[in-house]
């Protein structure tokens, strides 16, 4: 499938969100009785990707006629070959027409360099290579249709360039010990190992696709570099850079300066951003291993970026396994996020999961260990996935731009209400474990499916759930737990009824909190992670007009899940109220 078809595609499912009607109103920590009625904005509607330009690849790339092809010998200080499309001096060849060019052998001091103006391809298979450079790329394609770098299965191929870089008149260029000025490809089972020491390892000033190979890179600056786009199809990349990991880097032209990967390997650790795209990044698959900036427990200065998955149109994920310690954004896009699949453990000093503009979750398993916040948009669509959260600050944030930032300085702090922002949550589970607010919305929330679990601030300077507008529930199950002072229920123009229960003292954390009807059947019963004075429970089982019994301590034979039981026999602890439901919102104090 080409790229411009898969965004589309991608596009459309972030299209898959519930448009809800709800009620508009500014309230204070405990009332909501507004009833003046506003338009729900839903922004992933948005146009979000980059239209992306087709690719240099073609079915032929990789296919040749071994009997066609050249050998050069590669022997400490000098070069030899039979082919008269070679030039050779000294310790250096150029290769000056196309055509296929198997490698071997090692140079203490020189360089391969490709510069011929045909209209077909140059390949160059390293068949056991050792370059090193003392004042250049050991490897520069300075002017090719295509070359495809080929590594055998079995050779060790090894580039070395040093910090010392001569150049020819004005240019500054060739500045990385793989450097190309045209497309370039790389494929095959064997093993590449290129050591950068003067800026990138491995650039294309044009576009690269790397289809297969392992690929060994360390770097003083970026690891892999591609201008036009990256795109990775396969492969184990292990790379340690002082800038970004993977990159491409056009920023000039819209349908390009992309990253794509379908599949492969990658361990990246990376002192600025893991993967960074000037347009959009889509991920199909693989397995990931990211540290950027030195981890989650790592200072950076306010104009610093050590992101581990980073775009400025548009990040889409369909499939993977993520592990990602970053001292910024784990995941992040100026526009727009969005998550159809994949696995994903986060630590991180700044947000899990962030976009400026919109983030649409569709699937997946996302596990965030620790977080400044755990996930932040302008516009947050939950449709599907099991989500679980550990959070410094917010759990869930919707405010719009750049605007918040972990303990090492940054974006500046709150971006103020506004009724463009949304939390729309339409399916999955949820887990969140915060010492801010629990869901936070500059906006509003509107819920109608899915199971919501909320351990929120034992501070009364927040709330387990704090919105500016509105917050509209007409399904799924919602218990959300914190301190009392900042306390909200949704509110009472929603179509499911919620109580919203303010305990006189804080209660120990762990200490069951069960809701019984009149005749002893379970509705929730729920243990909080941390100490509590106000609890907040909406499920399609609450029916306005009937009586209900609320529990203190207590023990049940159910099965516990973070929190919450399922099943089994409830002891009932104290009896803390018997009332009857009435009206949308039941407060209880």
């Amino acid at each position: 499938m080409n790229k411009g078809k898969f965004i589309l595609i991608a596009f459309c499912i972030s299209l898959l969100t519930v448009f809800v009607s709800c009620e508009d109103d500014i309230v204070d920590p405990v009332e909501d009785d507004s009833d003046d009625e506003i338009e729900v904005v839903d922004d992933t509607s948005d146009e979000v990707d980059a239209e992306n330009g087709e690719d240099h690849e073609s079915s032929d790339d990789y296919t040749w006629d071994a009997s066609s092809e050249i050998v050069i010998t590669l022997s400490g200080s000098s070069i030899s070959t039979d082919a008269t499309d070679v030039t050779i001096d000294g310790s250096i060849a150029t290769i000056t027409s196309a055509g296929n060019y198997r490698i071997t052998g090692s140079l203490s001091d020189g360089q391969i360099i490709v510069d011929t103006e045909d209209s077909e391809t140059v390949r160059l298979i390293l068949d056991g290579v050792n370059i090193t450079s003392s004042n250049s790329s050991p490897l520069y394609i300075a002017s090719a249709e295509k070359t495809i770098v080929i590594l055998p299965e079995g050779s060790d191929n090894y580039l070395t360039d040093t910090q010392n870089y001569v150049f020819e008149g004005d240019d500054d260029e060739p500045d990385a010990a793989l450097f190309s000025k045209d497309d370039l490809s790389i494929y095959g089972e064997g093993t590449l190992t290129v050591d950068g020491n003067y800026n990138e390892a491995i650039k294309s000033k044009d576009g690269l696709i790397i289809a297969s190979g392992n690929l060994n890179i360390t770097s003083v600056d970026d690891g892999i570099q591609g201008k036009d786009y990256l795109i990775v199809r396969d492969g184990n990349i292990v790379i340690d850079a002082d800038g970004d990991g993977l990159k491409s880097s056009n920023d000039e032209e819209t349908e390009l300066g992309y990253v794509t990967i379908e599949s492969g390997t990658f361990n990246i650790t990376a002192g600025a951003d893991g993967i960074q795209a000037e347009t959009d990044i889509t991920i199909t698959g693989g397995d990931f291993t990211i540290v950027a900036g030195g981890g989650s427990d790592s200072y950076l200065g306010s104009d610093d970026s050590a992101k581990g998955i980073k775009s400025v149109v548009v990040t889409i994920i369909d499939a993977g396994t993520f592990s990602l310690n970053t001292a910024d954004d784990a995941i992040h896009s100026d526009g727009s996020v969005i998550i159809n699949g994949g696995d994903f453990e986060i630590s991180t000093g700044d947000d899990g999961l962030h976009s400026d503009e919109s983030l649409t979750i569709n699937g997946g398993y996302i596990n965030v260990l620790e977080s400044y916040e755990g996930i932040e948009s302008g516009v947050l669509t939950i449709n599907d996935g099991e989500i679980h959260v550990v959070s410094s600050d917010d759990g869930l944030n919707v405010a719009g731009g750049n605007d918040s930032s972990g303990g090492w300085g940054g974006h500046g702090a709150g971006s103020g209400s506004s009724s463009s922002y949304y939390l729309y949550i339409n399916g999955g589970y949820i887990v969140v474990n915060a010492n801010g607010d629990g869901l936070d919305a500059n906006g509003s929330i509107v819920m109608t499916n899915g199971t919501v679990l909320v351990n929120g601030p034992t501070s009364s300077g927040n709330g387990a759930l704090d919105y500016d507008q509105s917050f509209s529930i007409s399904g799924g199950y919602l218990i959300a737990a914190g301190s009392s002072g900042m306390a909200q229920a949704p509110s009472s123009s929603s179509e499911q009824s919620s109580i919203l229960v303010t305990f006189n003292n804080s209660q120990t954390a762990e200490k069951i909190v069960s809701l019984q009807t009149s005749d002893g059947t379970d509705i929730v019963t729920f243990a909080p992670a941390k100490k509590y004075q106000s609890i907040v429970i909406s499920t399609p089982e609450l029916t306005s007009g009937s009586s209900y019994n609320l529990y203190l301590g207590g023990s049940s034979t159910g099965t516990e899940t973070d929190g919450l039981y399922e099943g089994g026999t409830y002891t009932p602890g104290s009896t803390y109220s018997s009332f009857v439901l009435s009206g949308t919102v039941t407060r209880i104090n």
